[in-house]
């Protein structure tokens, strides 16, 4: 057989001896790799080329994917810093970013360079042991994107493959660049239409190809995964993961088969599961495993939809060469809560029943973490890590849950509080597993949230298309009833056993949204919170040994790499995402939701000190008298549910990243505020002008809404 190029990486056969390889001996991957490197000569097996197998198996110095590893483990097995030194942990290093919006990314590390995106899809090139800027790319993603952009502007970092980093873009683009300059390589739109569609999540790499999503279920999007060429950009397979327009007929068995759980015109609205986040590329079976999200709209009544509704809310896996369907699980039938299964899928060798099994492990929105075989998709095991009421039991052969009737909104005709929410008991925020405790990290979200079906709901042009009404469960001026909810919402850090499907152990936090996590062999679990700091606990028994204030809500999660004897552990703090964009009272539960976005790197004896914070720049709630009318209140009320809740708050209340409206000069002014509603004149802000959805007098109903509400939270003490 003549000798292969590494970088292309298209042989099965090789694929599975490397499997092979990994599972009975984690030692012999890196010596072959090391071999084929010295005998095969190829474009990637230049100085400075990172290749599938380095990716599979990376230098326990770096961290070449999202995930470190194929198996999305988010292990890193160094152990310089441990659980005897960590409280000498030091901040070495800092950078400023220039976007204040919500920082989602994983830094990777390749040849003593960090590479990060930034809210707004851009990409930077740090020196990983000084922190200077080797260069910086700017896609110029056009501001007015964020109008369909669920959950700010984020994103969730950039992959590693050859001589080329390639990013994600939220106006829908895939970009590859020279890792060396960062100057752009191609460029290429890959998703169906600008106007639905966005990309937050992180690419990842299989054999060549580099895999991508995108977002969009709360618009008119039809989810997809497609793998593109990584040297020219060129599109060699896309997997949908619900059927399009019956007539125009399938694109798959695939396809034909899920139709067959729908009803109703459910393509009209592009019908949802989008790929939005979770990806991971299994060398061992040769097959990529995904997360889907939920179907679209949310309220199944007005497309008429029922059934299970496949693939969405699933975890699907597709052949890595053709993305021809291999298996899928669905872990929310007839999702009508937003309990998508996006969440990062971890792959792990774990004695189950005395067997050894190659598992998927899967903690989703749902509540409930799920242990999957790898290869064929069998339901293992399922146990709930949080509290929920959406299912009433979980069958213990199939996995399949029963439904709450009374969860059912649709259909009783009254709102409901689900738990958890549509936040998710685990959303996007990355869990980690370390082979040394056996156990997952998650942080978890113990928060509710109302649904409401809207009446006589019709799509429109713009805005959420999830037929909700959030104005009839928005979150009153009543102290009590708020003193309540703010009481009930918590977040925690989670040690979960797999095998043994139970909590070994837990870290409450005062709030949700807490960051991402990061475990290590020197038994250590790091983790930043909403509360604006970084801490690091005991791996094996959660004791917390070191914590440091960084002046930020982190959402992010922490990643370790070593250079010259020294390691570093590496985060991006900057508050912002859905929980901030979208929650009103609840976004600064923890107490720490302002934006100040940095990348922070730290080590043993670091002596680096922050700058003082800047002071909050908080506008006083100094509102002009109400003086509407109680119709123009309830219309806008409505209206200010559907096209500004997701942007400004819940209830008008706005978070840290997004302006306060109640805090407006704008609402002292009808003019001022048509001129942004209608006019679009901050379009260049992201402020898009919704005329084609509104009238002058529909701004106007807002305005008074915003204005009553202002009014009342100043009568409850607020300033």
């Amino acid at each position: 057989m003549p000798c292969q190029s590494i970088d292309e990486d298209t042989s099965k056969t090789t694929t599975i001896i490397w499997g092979v390889l990994m599972r009975f001996d984690r030692c012999l991957p890196a010596l072959l790799a090391a071999l084929l490197l010295t005998a095969c000569a190829g474009p990637s097996s230049s100085p400075g080329g990172v290749t599938q197998g380095m990716i599979s198996n990376p230098p326990e110095d770096e961290w070449l994917s999202y995930g470190r590893d194929s198996n999305e483990q988010r292990f890193s097995p160094l152990t310089l810093v441990n659980d005897a030194n960590v409280g000498q942990l030091g901040l070495a290093w800092y950078a400023d970013l220039d976007t204040a919006r919500g920082q989602e990314a994983t830094p990777l590390l390749h040849d003593r360079v960090l590479y990060v995106t930034t809210a707004w899809s851009m990409v930077k090139a740090y020196d990983a042991k000084t922190g200077a800027l080797k260069w910086s790319y700017d896609p110029k993603v056009p501001r007015e994107t964020l109008q369909r952009a669920c959950c700010d502007a984020v994103n969730r970092g950039v992959a590693l493959y050859g001589d080329r980093i390639f990013v994600g873009t939220l106006d829908g683009r895939l970009v590859a660049l020279d890792k060396a300059s960062g100057h752009e390589v191609w460029s290429k739109v890959v998703v169906p239409n600008q106007q639905d569609y966005t990309i937050t999540g992180a690419p990842r790499i299989a054999n060549g190809m580099v895999l991508i999503g995108s977002a969009g279920s709360e618009y008119k999007a039809r989810g997809s995964l497609a793998a593109f060429d990584a040297s020219t950009g060129a599109e060699k397979w896309r997997f949908y993961t619900v059927p399009g327009d019956p007539s125009k007929g399938f694109e798959s068995d695939a396809m034909a088969t899920a139709a067959k759980t729908w009803s109703g015109d459910w393509w009209t609205l592009g019908g949802g599961g989008t790929v939005w986040d979770s990806i991971t590329y299994d060398p061992v079976t040769h097959l990529v495993l995904f997360g889907t999200g939920n179907p679209e709209p949310w309220n199944p009544a007005p497309s008429g939809r029922s059934g299970d509704n496949l693939y969405t809310a699933s975890v699907v896996a597709v052949d890595a060469d053709t993305g021809k369907y291999a298996w899928h699980f669905q872990e929310t039938p007839e999702d009508r809560w937003d309990m998508d299964s996006d969440a990062q899928i971890t792959l792990a060798d774990l004695k189950i029943g005395g067997e050894l099994r190659h598992v998927a492990l899967h903690a989703p929105k749902n509540g409930f973490f799920y242990v999957l075989d790898a290869k064929t998709g069998q339901f293992i095991s399922a146990s709930a890590f949080a509290p929920q009421n959406w299912a009433t039991s979980v069958d213990a052969k199939t996995g399949r849950a029963t439904l709450n009737p009374d969860a059912q909104y649709d259909k009783k005709g009254t709102p409901f509080v689900g738990l958890p929410g549509a936040v998710g008991a685990h959303s996007w925020h990355a869990m980690s597993y370390s082979p040394k405790t056996g156990l997952v990290y998650i942080p978890a979200n113990l928060a509710g949230f109302p649904y409401a079906a809207a009446k006589d709901w019709k799509s429109s042009a713009m805005g959420y298309q999830n037929a909700q009404d959030p104005s009839v469960v928005a979150m009153p001026a009543d102290p009590t009833v708020r003193a309540k909810i703010l009481g009930a919402t918590v977040g925690a850090l989670v040690a979960w056993d797999p095998v043994a499907q139970h909590e070994v152990w837990r870290v409450q936090y005062q709030g949700p949204w807490n960051g991402g996590t990061l475990a290590t062999a020197g038994n250590l679990v790091f983790q930043g919170n909403a509360a604006g700091e970084i801490a690091a606990f005991t791996a094996d028994k959660g004791g917390k040994l070191w914590s440091m204030p960084v002046q930020s809500g982190v959402i992010a999660a922490p990643m370790a790499y070593s250079l010259d004897g020294e390691q570093y552990v590496a985060v991006l703090a900057g508050w912002g995402g859905v929980w901030d964009v979208a929650t009103g009272v609840l976004h600064d539960k923890s107490g720490g939701a302002r934006n100040i976005s940095r990348l922070l790197v730290f080590k043993l004896g670091g002596t680096a000190t922050l700058p003082a914070p800047p002071p909050l720049d908080k506008l006083p709630l100094d509102p002009p008298p109400f003086r509407g009318k109680p119709a123009q209140v309830t219309q806008g009320a409505t209206l200010y549910a559907r096209y500004c809740f997701p942007c400004h708050g819940d209830a008008a209340v706005g978070g840290a990243v997004n302006p306060d409206l109640r805090r407006s000069a704008m609402i002292n002014n009808a003019s001022a505020f048509k001129a942004a509603v209608i006019d679009g004149v901050l379009s260049q802000n992201g402020m898009v002008s919704f005329q084609p959805v509104m009238t002058a007098d529909d701004a106007e109903s807002i305005r008074q809404y915003v204005v009553k509400r202002a009014n009342e939270d100043k009568r409850l003490g607020e300033k």
